[in-house]
């Protein structure tokens, strides 16, 4: 299988750098990895509604042209159906068997994700209803996923 996350914005801070290096490594056993970042756009503060969509649209363009056609999509989004890590594990297992190849997760910007990009997903995930940093995003996600093959594999994990 293999499984590619593209993020809105650069990985500034060593810290989380050397965190998704590690998942990366571990997950090297289970799949092909592939860590994609596009550009973000700088918003200003107190920018209006109308730049913030333009500033989304931009992003989004830049995200939609780095998801391959035949990929499965899954869109990180706030009002995504929230999973436990068993039933990640579990979904991702169903993905796996029912002949998806390629899953591609998305993890958007500070403003979200575009419209359009969340129109393209096969499938939304949320993390809960609070926001994170897209920076720290990376690592949970890289944690779940590489939790969620441990348990479809049945290794120990701590809980």
């Amino acid at each position: 299988m293999k499984i590619t996350v593209i993020g809105v914005g650069k990985i500034k801070e060593k810290y989380f750098t050397d965190a998704i290096k590690e998942y990366a490594k571990r997950l090297s056993r289970y799949c092909k990895l592939e860590i994609v970042e596009v550009a973000d756009e700088k918003t200003p503060d107190g920018a209006s509604e109308t730049l913030n969509a333009q500033i989304k649209e931009k992003e989004g363009v830049r995200i939609l042209q780095k998801i391959p056609e035949s990929a499965y999509v899954v869109a990180l989004a706030i009002d995504g159906k929230m999973l436990d890590s068993e039933e990640l594990a579990t979904q991702m297992e169903r993905w796996n068997v029912g002949g998806i190849s390629q899953i591609v997760f998305v993890i958007g910007g500070s403003l979200g994700l575009a419209p359009a990009v969340l129109q393209r997903a096969d499938y939304k995930l949320s993390f809960s209803k609070m926001t994170f940093p897209h920076q720290l995003m990376r690592v949970i996600l890289l944690e779940q996923i590489y939790r969620s093959f441990r348990i479809r594999n049945n290794e120990p994990y701590h809980k």
